[in-house]
């Protein structure tokens, strides 16, 4: 009769009822390790200060970014610029060399009135 006399203590561990299934892990709360600093920290201040390097840092490594980008478009331009020059100038040559054949051609024809002299 002294154990019925005696309270049954419902918390069996500190967590509360424990399952009694030993497979079973015990859950806690979620860590969560992945954010970042600047929101994990409960100071305001601490976090737009964070915010703010994160900002700049951003910033810088877009500037960087463009300037390459520039730097890029720059060469490709220069480039450009000189095939068309090449392509310009092989054009003209083209030209020259045609109408030096047909200018030899016309004082060939001149020369000797029939196709046979031409030959």
């Amino acid at each position: 009769m002294s154990s019925v006399s005696q309270p049954v203590s419902l918390a069996q561990s500190s967590n509360g009822r424990a399952s009694g299934k030993p497979w079973k892990a015990q859950k806690s709360a979620t860590v969560r390790s992945h954010l970042p600093e600047g929101v994990k920290t409960k100071n305001w201040n601490d976090r737009m200060e964070q915010t703010k390097k994160a900002q700049a840092i951003k910033k810088l490594q877009q500037e960087l970014k463009d300037e390459k980008q520039a730097e890029l478009q720059r060469r490709r331009e220069t480039t450009l610029e000189r095939k068309k020059a090449a392509e310009e100038k092989r054009r003209l040559e083209e030209a020259k060399a045609k109408m030096g054949a047909r200018k030899a051609a016309r004082l060939r024809r001149k020369a000797g009135r029939t196709k046979k002299v031409n030959h």
